[in-house]
């Protein structure tokens, strides 16, 4: 009976440590993920870009913004996390010449507190909270911050990795500006503006590309 009890109490402890050594493993896993997605900072800032076009009756601009930071977490050729920092105060408009003021006057837009009010909010940012494989294509569902409101969106995408440095080019997606309390010439806000109102919606895409 001795025996028995030995080799019972023997058992015992072999199981609890090879269930404590699984835990383990798996805490080291996750904050290894965690440790990964927060710390690379492996996004290639020179080259990485959120372009956007805005449209009202008589027309439409374009232009685009630099990402200042991000971490793009790819594992065996899969996006599996990411957050791309966006830096307001980087807005270009591309439609109309530099030199050209009707380009500072609509960059003077974009820029006050009537649209993205950059001097309160000198960054947006888009943080990927989950990726579906749908075959030749990826769908990121990730949080976009943008002035003081967050809301959660589902992009398509592609990614490729050539010679070690990662592409991941979103499709063109659409999001309304009013959610955001970008308030300009709103319809949402605004009531009596006849054919001076631009619309809500926003054509964006990202272009993000690691360091090589």
């Amino acid at each position: 009976m001795k025996k028995i009890i030995v080799a019972l109490v023997a058992v015992a402890s072999v199981f609890t440590a090879c269930k404590e050594k699984k835990e383990s493993v798996t805490t080291k896993a996750a904050e290894k993920v965690a440790v990964k997605v927060s710390e690379l900072n492996n996004v290639d800032t020179a080259t990485s870009v959120l372009t956007w076009k805005g449209t009202k009756p008589t027309g439409a601009h374009n232009g685009n913004v630099m990402i200042k930071d991000g971490d793009l977490l790819v594992e065996n050729g899969k996006v599996t996390g990411g957050e791309f920092i966006i830096d307001m105060n980087s807005i270009k408009v591309l439609d109309i010449p530099a030199d050209n003021e009707g380009n500072g006057k609509l960059l003077g837009h974009l820029t006050s507190a009537d649209f993205f009010d950059v001097a309160t909010y000198p960054t947006s940012k888009f943080v990927i909270t989950n990726v579906e494989d749908k075959g030749d294509k990826i769908h990121v569902t990730g949080n976009l911050t943008v002035k003081d409101v967050t809301k959660s969106i589902t992009i398509p995408a592609t990614v490729n990795t050539v010679n070690g440095v990662t592409v991941f080019k979103s499709e063109t997606f659409m999001v309304n500006r009013a959610e955001f309390n970008v308030k300009y010439g709103s319809k949402s806000f605004f009531d009596n503006l006849k054919d001076k109102f631009i619309d809500d919606n926003m054509e964006l895409s990202f272009t993000v590309k690691t360091k090589a």
